[in-house]
């Protein structure tokens, strides 16, 4: 993903959610997706699908049994 489309949608997700230290970074390794931050912590991957050229992008964040003690 370009340093551009991340700022879109680190922007995008800052607005939605009202919290301006969620962080969109991109992966060294992979193109198609990048991290989602809040502050420091990690909290899921955001994934481009262009296919059929219908562009969207899927936020997938996985909560533990455990982080909800």
């Amino acid at each position: 993903m370009e340093k551009t489309e991340l700022e879109r949608v680190q922007r995008y997700l800052r607005t939605l959610f009202g919290n301006p230290q969620i962080k969109v970074t991109a992966r060294t390794k992979k193109k198609d997706s990048a991290e989602v931050y809040l502050g420091e912590e990690f909290i899921g991957v955001l994934y481009r699908d262009d296919e059929d050229d219908d562009l969207s992008y899927n936020f997938q964040m996985a909560i533990l049994d455990s982080d909800l003690e």
